[in-house]
């Protein structure tokens, strides 16, 4: 038979039922950040003066200093650098990478292949902008069953110069697990170990406040994020952070805006009140992303499908995974996003040649802010096994109501056994 919306909506009310303990560890997780976060806002006193903007140069920025404390603070970090210049996720990698790498030295990504954005910034597909054509050299060492490969990276530290690490904590369009803190407060210990001077960088998008530790607690020297992610709370229009040492914040910072003035300039443009309500809600959000995630997990293998993570599985980032091993199927999973989606929802979305992508891509964000991932969104390339990724859900309600429009979509003419 087929399902209607209401049988979805019956389906997932007895799916609910099993998951209030997973519901009640995610809402514990977000208190710890609530209280965090304003602790931090009260620390640095944000007062009305740090909602006004500045133009030109963004000279003596208030809020935007003001901003920046609250993120270190948050990381325990000794710095950070959050700004609205920063086009994307990518870019703020980019500006890392690029400040912190020098001609002759070497990057080595130990978690495999990095997103498909990065890769002619690093070199890996030829462009002649990339570190590689100023010399920097790329080297990887791949995951080994979803885990970092320790003997292989301790043998490589000891015979190599390295400059920078660079470790990817969320999936990307791959099909290995995200990694937890816990994974990543053990490679960093042994990378210290052996080369104590080697800069260890993590790309930490869609992974803030889900595990109660982060990526500077356990030893990383730079964090890098998006902020029409997680710490955006939907509110932030653009922008990206990177925390961590003072030093190092300096050399990127200068690499953003130019040599000798670095963290001094750049006009916030009005953004400081939503980076400042969008942090105040990110623990929130990223609570409804989780929720909205796990109970895709469990209704739809319950359907059939073969999920990543499962539903009462340790989660590292907001993502979930769904394997369709069908192009068709994929497609109409994406396009019922879409259609429960607030914004566009009369439109179909279909696969195109995205920018920065080797495979064509199909992308749902029916959102507030073009690209938000912390919004409901799914996306996925088209290429087998054919796997979407699900991420967001600014609340619960609303990821809920999207998913049963995706489901339905995807069943319609479908034979349920």
């Amino acid at each position: 038979m087929t399902m209607s919306e209401k049988e979805i909506e019956t389906l997932i009310i007895e799916e609910e039922e099993k998951l209030s303990q997973i519901f009640k560890d995610i809402d514990d997780t977000s208190l710890y950040y609530s209280e965090k976060v304003l602790s931090a806002f009260r620390e640095h006193q944000v007062s009305e003066n740090c909602f006004n903007s500045t133009t030109g140069y963004g000279y003596n920025d208030f809020g935007r200093d003001t901003i920046e404390k609250i993120y270190a603070t948050i990381f325990s970090a000794e710095d950070a650098l959050v700004r609205n210049q920063f086009i994307s996720g990518s870019h703020a990698l980019t500006v890392t990478l690029f400040g912190l790498l020098r001609p002759g030295d070497t990057l080595l990504s130990i978690t495999g292949l990095p997103y498909d954005t990065l890769h002619e910034v690093i070199g890996i597909k030829e462009n002649p902008s990339s570190l590689k054509s100023f010399g920097v050299t790329y080297e990887q060492i791949e995951l080994v069953d979803d885990d970092f490969d320790y003997p292989k990276i301790e043998e490589y530290l000891k015979n190599n110069r390295v400059k920078v690490i660079e470790i990817q904590r969320s999936r990307g369009y791959s099909t290995r697990n995200s990694l937890t803190i816990e994974k990543l407060e053990k490679v960093i210990s042994l990378i210290k170990k052996i080369s104590s001077d080697t800069i260890v960088m993590v790309d930490n998008c869609y992974c803030e406040f889900v595990e109660r530790k982060n990526p500077i607690e356990v030893g990383a020297n730079i964090c890098v994020g998006s902020l029409i992610k997680n710490l955006g709370g939907g509110i932030a229009s653009n922008g990206a952070y990177v925390v961590g040492d003072e030093m190092l914040i300096n050399l990127i910072s200068e690499r953003l805006t130019l040599p000798g003035e670095g963290k001094e300039v750049g006009p916030s443009l009005g953004a400081n009140k939503a980076f400042l309500q969008g942090l105040f809600f990110a623990p929130s959000v990223v609570a409804s992303s989780l929720k909205t995630a796990v109970l895709a997990a469990s209704v739809l293998e319950r359907l059939g499908f073969s999920v990543s993570p499962k539903y009462a599985d340790k989660r590292a980032d907001i993502v979930e995974c769904i394997t369709f091993n069908d192009a068709e199927k994929l497609i109409k999973f994406v396009q019922g996003i879409q259609a429960g989606s607030p914004i566009d929802s009369f439109v179909t979305p279909v696969p195109w040649d995205m920018p920065g992508y080797d495979d064509r891509v199909i992308m749902a964000s029916g959102s507030f802010n073009q690209g938000s991932s912390i919004e409901l969104s799914c996306d996925g390339p088209i290429r087998p096994p054919y796997i979407a990724y699900l991420q967001g859900g600014l609340t619960y309600e609303y990821g809920k109501l999207g998913l049963i429009k995706a489901i339905y979509n995807l069943l319609k003419n479908e034979t349920i056994n």
